[in-house]
């Protein structure tokens, strides 16, 4: 009998995070390796979970990430609304509580382009008067 496993794409910034949910022990394993090995700061991996705490799923499924794009901050993130989309497949009374909590919105916040005669976005050259 094949194993029932549970999808989600998350994004965020230019990351994607296609995700799988297994039902488990709570291990999450990011592009083929643990998430404390992938993602360096602490903080980042508690981003990550936070879907599992609001709807008290946690240690109750092993996460399967496939990221790409961006950075930690941003595949953190991306992993996080991969995650949240997923538990809806698995219970969607959880939709409530994942909306109130703000996870199921994809946040758009995006760097903005570069300006032409500006060094970035916003950032000019120094001003000289003579």
């Amino acid at each position: 009998m094949a194993q029932v496993q549970y999808r989600g794409t998350g994004r965020r910034k230019n990351s994607v995070a296609r995700v799988i949910l297994v039902p488990g022990t709570g291990k999450i394993t990011m592009n083929g390796k643990p998430a404390e090995e992938y993602v360096p700061f602490a903080n980042l991996r508690e981003v990550m979970v936070q879907p599992f705490a609001v709807t008290e799923t946690k240690g109750q499924y092993d996460v399967l990430v496939n990221v790409n794009g961006g950075g930690f901050s941003g595949q953190a993130g991306a992993t996080r609304h991969g995650i949240a989309r997923a538990l809806l497949e698995v219970d969607p009374d959880f939709r409530g509580v994942l909306k109130r909590a703000g996870l199921l919105t994809r946040d758009a916040r995006m760097k903005e382009r570069k300006k032409p005669g500006l060094k970035k976005a916003r950032k000019a050259s120094q001003f000289s008067k003579r």
